[in-house]
């Protein structure tokens, strides 16, 4: 069996090594990186048969990794995995050249399972967001422009997704990899930014946009 040599890239030390300890032996972690700046450097010393792609994290996020390394006529494979499944983030990454995208939701054996495959040139994606891609791509129509949505910051975004879900501020916490009060200082700059009053108020936006 052909062993793939593998990047992570992202900004959860703790979630790397997680990453590490459940993925099969046909995978060798041959590095790690946190940010853009440390990502592509690292690519380019290294060169990874597949790069396990954040797609939010310090620097510009995943799709800046994608535009700086592809952009130098890189042939270095992608990987995208990421807490979000919003349509966006998905079709953003894949227009940027990943061969995939899958949520962190993914089991060890399956993760590896789509690595060896993005190594051998195919392209994966969890269930629910194939049919992202394939909407879009079979679409000519640039998505029209939201101010608003455009005003939140990814993280922000990520936020109100969970909000609008049901989740309680813990379970945002422990889901995103970030504290409890960081997740409330977020809604607070979202209620700021949408000129809301709540939580409920921030459901039926986020609804109203099918960003749930």
């Amino acid at each position: 069996m052909k062993t793939v040599r593998v990047l992570i890239v992202d900004d959860h030390r703790l979630f790397r090594s997680g990453v590490r300890a459940e993925l099969g032996p046909s995978i060798q972690v041959i590095g790690e990186a946190e940010d853009v700046e440390s990502a592509v450097k690292a690519i380019a010393e290294l060169e990874p048969d597949v790069v396990l792609l954040d797609v939010h994290m310090p620097g510009g996020g995943g799709q800046e990794v994608l535009r700086r390394v592809l952009g130098s006529g890189s042939q270095v494979r992608f990987l995208a995995l990421s807490v979000s499944d919003a349509a966006e983030d998905v079709i953003g990454v894949i227009r940027g050249g990943a061969r995939g995208y899958v949520t962190k939701t993914i089991s060890g054996t399956e993760l590896t399972d789509a690595i060896t495959r993005v190594s051998e040139g195919d392209a994966v994606f969890s269930p629910r967001l194939a049919g992202f891609v394939l909407d879009a791509f079979a679409s000519t129509e640039a998505p029209p422009i939201d101010p608003e949505l455009d005003s939140l910051t990814q993280r922000e975004r990520e936020v109100l997704r969970l909000i609008a879900r049901g989740y309680a501020y813990k379970e945002i916490a422990k889901e995103l990899f970030i504290s409890v009060k960081t997740v409330e200082t977020h809604v607070s700059s979202v209620l700021r930014k949408l000129q809301l009053s709540n939580r409920h108020e921030l459901s039926r936006w986020a609804t109203a946009r099918r960003l749930v």
